[in-house]
């Protein structure tokens, strides 16, 4: 596997746009933990989320391809009928569910405080993009960017170079004054192929306000 160090290659001082990912970066995303809130019967936790986090629907999910509705009734058809009420719970409590990873919070106020520019690039369904507004946490954050971008709604998702064209374009961005901050490196590379800076995330908040040279205010 091609090995990528958490750091930043070139002039930091460009940098006036900060890009960040959703999923691990801002928030954890453990579908067991989530699991486990709902399913009580520990034999059947283990199934419940292999099935329900399937990336056969997840990815769909990402590009806008499938519904909640759909991907529910399929899920359902692979559980036994006890577990569908449960598998459910599971699936519509993931967004309020998600909690946020220590430091980043303070990170991107701070950023915003010291006037940088905000935005949010993720692969997320468009069930999250409706809804992420009833996760307090969430969209007290989200209020603080400057633009964000799901790849559901739009129907192209990460590393295609569209999408991360589509963000340049949508708010007038110049490639070379941003910086994407995610935990895939194919992400990484996707954002690099068309000039903007890449940070792999490694879930150390301290680490990225270094080599971000953002003062804790």
């Amino acid at each position: 596997m091609l090995k990528y160090k958490a750091e930043i290659k070139g002039d930091i001082f460009m940098i006036k746009n900060y890009i960040f990912d959703f999923g691990n970066v801002l928030a954890r995303f453990n579908p067991d933990e989530l699991t486990e809130i709902y399913v009580k019967d520990e034999a059947y936790r283990k199934t419940v989320s292999e099935i329900v986090f399937d990336r056969l629907y997840w990815d769909r999910l990402d590009d806008g391809s499938i519904t909640d509705d759909e991907v529910k009734q399929a899920f359902c058809k692979r559980l036994p009928k006890e577990l569908h009420e449960s598998a459910c719970l599971v699936y519509d409590g993931w967004v309020g569910l998600k909690t946020p990873i220590d430091g980043m919070q303070k990170l991107v106020a701070d950023i915003k405080a010291q006037g940088g520019k905000l935005y949010l690039l993720s692969n997320i369904s468009i069930g999250f993009a409706e809804n992420y507004h009833k996760n307090g946490w969430v969209n007290e954050l989200f209020s603080l960017f400057d633009g964000l971008v799901f790849s559901g709604p739009i129907g192209i998702v990460k590393p295609d170079r569209k999408i991360f064209e589509h963000l340049l374009k949508l708010y007038n961005l110049k490639a070379e004054e941003c910086i994407f901050i995610d935990d895939s490196l194919k992400n990484i590379v996707g954002a690099e192929n068309v000039g903007i800076k890449g940070y792999l995330f490694d879930g150390d908040a301290g680490r990225l306000r270094k080599e971000l040279n953002i003062p804790e205010i």
